[in-house]
């Protein structure tokens, strides 16, 4: 099934983004019973967390994707992640890896900003003490938008006369410029109608130009500040900068070591644990509720067990959770994601044979104000579509727009 979109993950080093990377992808709890998939060196498949639709029929016990997985309706549905490697100040100029950087950068539907929110890391990386990693944010999107804006200024004469030469519209100018952005007709459309610019573009002034830029940095590259190393004792002071200076919806508190820490704990049977969650089981804690056998955990030694307390002090009790399967979640906001099921039989949600038990076996992830023929086309390609059905039997229009519990249940009959 198709993968897109995708979310690049940014950070400068010893941020922790690597461990960030890994814990999204390494699934080793229920939710996840799958392996870890590398595409190639810099792009692996995540797992993002829905609500599964199988709950909303009661037959969570029958369903079985094809791909990621599905405990009692939470589903792990995979989304492809991108590294994006060389992010030091001055990218845009070409320094460091600026330029494979930026050249990465663009491909991205969304971006996961892993900051060291400790301040033991300076601008490049290197061990320090009282940094302030609000830095970090300001000069990532400063980065970004001067690249943008360098590459605009420079060819604008041009532009501007081109545009007037031709008699063509704003969008159609401006997209021309930045389709190499990864950007679309839509994206450039939403920015002008955002600014509410009433001069046509031929007059804009380089006050002008760099607004509309600021503009469509934002609206291209939703990011996620992925606020990492909460359980560092520096971390609260610059958690409460940052919360002050940025959306807090954009913002996510997570420790990636320490969740990577319990799943590698998880897989070699030493406690129970969901990634994500807020609660670690012990075998202790399973005979105290009654399983007899601990359930098959084995003991932990007390080095092991003060390890375990002070995490869940530190980071599980504190913040709720170790925050990194929220990262991914946030980024799905951003984009406003809507899981869609394709399936054969609407009545049964099959995908296979009439005998098949399965249901909901496949997932798209698609952004908001898809429509159903924009699903026809991500899950059927150049099939042509007689006609569509929703659940129950209801014929669907292709021009509707799905959301979450509305149109997001589809059988695309081939035909003329």
């Amino acid at each position: 099934m198709p993968r897109d979109p995708l979310i690049g993950l940014v950070g400068k080093p010893s941020s922790g983004k690597s461990t960030t990377l890994n814990s999204l992808t390494d699934a080793t709890s229920k939710v996840g019973n799958f392996p870890f998939t590398t595409i190639d060196p810099q792009r692996a498949i995540g797992y993002l967390q829905i609500d599964c639709a199988c709950a909303r029929y009661n037959l969570t016990d029958r369903c079985k994707p094809n791909y990621g997985g599905c405990v009692n309706g939470r589903r792990s549905v995979p989304i492809e992640l991108l590294d994006v490697a060389g992010l030091v100040p001055g990218a845009h100029e070409g320094k460091g890896l600026g330029n494979k950087f930026l050249d990465d950068l663009r491909h991205a539907d969304a971006l996961i900003h892993v900051v060291d929110v400790s301040g033991t890391t300076d601008a490049e990386g290197k061990a320090t003490r009282g940094y302030d990693p609000s830095v970090d944010i300001e000069w990532l999107r400063g980065e970004i938008v001067r690249w943008i804006l360098g590459n605009l200024m420079e060819k604008w004469g041009s532009i501007k006369r081109r545009h007037v030469a031709v008699k063509a519209n704003a969008v159609d100018t401006l997209q021309g410029q930045l389709s190499g952005y990864g950007s679309t007709s839509t994206v450039v459309a939403r920015c002008l109608d955002k600014m509410q610019l009433k001069d046509p573009l031929e007059t804009w002034n380089d006050a002008t130009i760099e607004k509309f830029v600021n503009t469509f940095t934002d609206e291209k590259f939703p990011t996620v500040l992925a606020l990492n190393k909460i359980d560092h004792p520096d971390a609260d002071r610059n958690i409460a900068k940052i919360a002050k200076m940025q959306d807090p919806q954009r913002i996510v508190l997570c420790s990636a070591i320490s969740e990577v820490f319990l799943r590698r704990l998880a897989k070699q049977k030493y406690i129970r644990y969901t990634e994500g969650a807020e609660y670690v089981d012990a075998r202790e804690d399973l005979i105290e509720a009654g399983e007899e056998d601990g359930g098959g955990l084995k003991e932990m030694d007390e080095k092991l067990k003060t390890r375990i307390e002070n995490l869940k002090d530190m980071v599980l009790y504190r913040f709720g959770s170790t925050g990194v399967v929220q990262v991914l979640g946030k980024a799905a906001d951003l984009l406003g994601l809507v899981p869609v099921f394709p399936v054969r039989n609407v009545h049964t949600f099959g995908s296979g044979s009439a005998s098949a038990s399965a249901v909901f076996r496949d997932c798209v992830l698609v952004k908001k104000n898809s429509t159903v023929a924009d699903i026809a086309r991500k899950v059927m390609g150049d099939a042509p579509i007689a006609y569509v059905e929703g659940a129950g039997g209801t014929r669907v229009a292709e021009d509707q727009v799905v959301a979450v519990g509305k149109n997001d249940i589809l059988s695309f009959k081939v035909g003329r």
